[in-house]
């Protein structure tokens, strides 16, 4: 059973399961901001900064199987006085091994539901072109509104477009 927690300040019990899960990000292909091989100082150092800036309008939620640490996912809210009705979902991870079970929904969800509470009524985030998240963005009824080609660096270095998306928050059972 998948169990999701809304992480509001620093947890260190979770810090190993949560740098496992960048670097299998990282290994697996995924452009999140980092070039591969992902060193365990760099996930650990990147873990510590999302800790830091959780009392900064950054809010984090971790699932769990077993106590074990297989997904997460991060809210970022505009601080801009102009912005203050919009929130950035970041680092959307989910294990390699625990894919397709549902959880990616259950982690959007959660942060989509919290933003409604907060009163984000729009929500944006970006990923790789053609990867697997955008499906997973679209069949969560997220709009694309576009690309920008040569965006950021895959783990291997190689140059891959990067495509927008938005939506529009609403409460979630």
């Amino acid at each position: 059973m998948i169990t999701l927690t809304a992480i509001r300040s620093t947890d260190q019990s979770l810090l190993t399961g949560l740098c496992q899960l960048l670097s299998d990000a990282v290994h697996g292909g995924a452009s999140v901001g980092f070039l591969a091989p992902l060193s365990p100082e760099d996930a650990r150092q990147y873990w510590e900064h999302v800790y830091l800036s959780l009392d900064d309008g950054l809010y984090l939620w971790v699932a769990k199987e077993q106590g074990k640490v297989v997904g997460s996912v991060q809210l970022s809210t505009c601080t801009k006085q102009n912005g203050s009705h919009r929130a950035e979902i970041q680092k959307l991870f989910v294990l390699s091994e625990h894919r397709g079970q549902g959880i990616s929904s259950l982690l959007m969800r959660a942060a989509e539901s919290f933003a409604h509470q907060l009163g984000r009524s729009l929500l944006v985030l970006d990923t790789e072109a053609g990867s697997l998240a955008e499906t997973i963005y679209r069949h969560l009824g997220w709009q694309r509104v576009g690309e920008i080609p040569d965006y950021a660096a895959s783990p291997d270095g190689t140059l891959q477009p990067t495509v927008y998306y938005y939506k529009f928050s609403t409460a979630h059972d």
